[in-house]
C-alpha cells in the first residue's frame, strides 16, 4: 500500500518543491494551505505522515501540532514540523505539543526526501 503523506503549508513555492521531490520517489503528497483545510484532510485521509510548516494564515504550527495529536486515529501519525528558525525555544516546543521532527527551512530536497523516507520504511 502507497504511504501517504500530508504537506499543511501556504507558500505555493515551498509547496511546489517539496511536493515534486516527494513524488520524484513515489511518494503521494496530498497539500493543504491552512491549519483548517489540514486538520480536514488530516482526519479524512489518515496520512501516514504530516509535514507541518509553522506559518499559517489561520493558526500557528504549535497549536495544529497540538490538535492533530489530540485527534481520533492521528495519534500514530508522524509529524515532521518544517520551521525557519533555528531557535532552541521552538525547536523544544516542537517536541513539547507532539512532533516527531524538527528541519529548517528552507530543506534540501535530497535531504527532506531522505529523511521522509526512513520514517516511513521505504529504501
Amino acid at each position: 500500500m502507497a504511504k501517504k503523506v500530508l504537506y499543511i503549508e501556504d507558500s505555493p513555492i515551498d509547496t511546489r518543491i517539496v511536493k515534486e521531490a516527494l513524488e520524484e520517489a513515489g511518494i503521494t503528497v496530498e497539500v493543504a494551505a491552512t491549519g483548517e483545510e489540514g486538520l480536514r484532510k488530516a482526519s479524512q485521509m489518515k496520512p501516514d505522515l504530516i509535514l507541518l510548516d509553522l506559518i499559517l494564515p489561520d493558526t500557528n504550527g504549535f497549536k495544529l501540532c497540538a490538535e492533530i495529536r489530540r485527534e481520533m486515529g492521528l495519534d500514530k501519525t508522524l509529524i515532521i514540523v518544517l520551521g525557519i528558525k533555528d531557535d532552541v525555544d521552538d525547536i523544544t516546543k516542537a517536541f513539547t505539543v507532539g512532533a516527531d521532527d524538527y528541519i529548517i527551512k528552507p530543506p534540501l530536497p535530497d535531504f527532506l526526501t531522505k529523511k521522509v523516507k526512513l520514517y516511513l520504511g521505504m529504501k
